[in-house]
């Protein structure tokens, strides 16, 4: 049985672990992120999640298999977008870094965690749902297409300490 829940000071070491392995999975050429180790995401990412208190992690059977942030701070790339509905910031929820740790890939945890993500900002009445993705991450754009959501726009940048990043800006009103 799989769990989302905030996440605990016990769980940076098994979020930054996911980070590596992703990172290490895009060195063996098996994904593509655009993510830098050692720049973004680090353990230092999940440890101010935490301590802003946005952190989720999903637990299955006691270990930690994906972790995203959830909170209403828009990155300033975003006004660069042409947004499909215009928002007051305090009804935008925005999904940051969803990670599924690869060796258990293909159980349907990002498809939960994004579930999560709407039911979520159902209840914090944040009915425009925004997020970003490297132009780079085909994985993550087809898989936020499949369930309804829209790119809006691609936007030139240094992101996370990444330069040449083209960011993908995303957006979903929930009815």
């Amino acid at each position: 049985m799989n769990i989302i829940r905030k996440a605990k000071l016990q769980d940076i070491d098994a979020v930054a672990l996911i980070f590596e392995h992703i990172i290490d999975e895009e060195g063996q050429g098996k994904c593509t992120t655009g993510w830098q180790r050692g720049v973004y995401p680090t353990r230092n990412t999940a440890i101010e999640a935490l301590e802003n208190d946005d952190l989720f992690v999903m637990e299955e059977d006691g270990e930690i298999v994906a972790a995203m942030r959830l909170n209403k701070k828009q990155v300033p790339e975003y006004k660069n977008c042409q947004w499909e509905y215009p928002a007051e910031d305090d009804q935008v929820m925005v999904l940051h870094t969803l990670v599924v740790e690869p060796s258990v890939k293909k159980h349907g945890y990002g498809r939960k965690m994004v579930d999560y993500y709407e039911k979520y900002a159902k209840e914090k009445d944040c009915p425009y749902l925004r997020m970003d993705t490297n132009i780079l991450n085909s994985r993550a754009r087809e898989m936020y297409k499949r369930y309804g959501y829209k790119e809006i726009g691609i936007t030139p940048c240094v992101f996370n300490g990444i330069s040449g990043v083209e960011l993908v800006c995303i957006e979903k009103k929930l009815d």
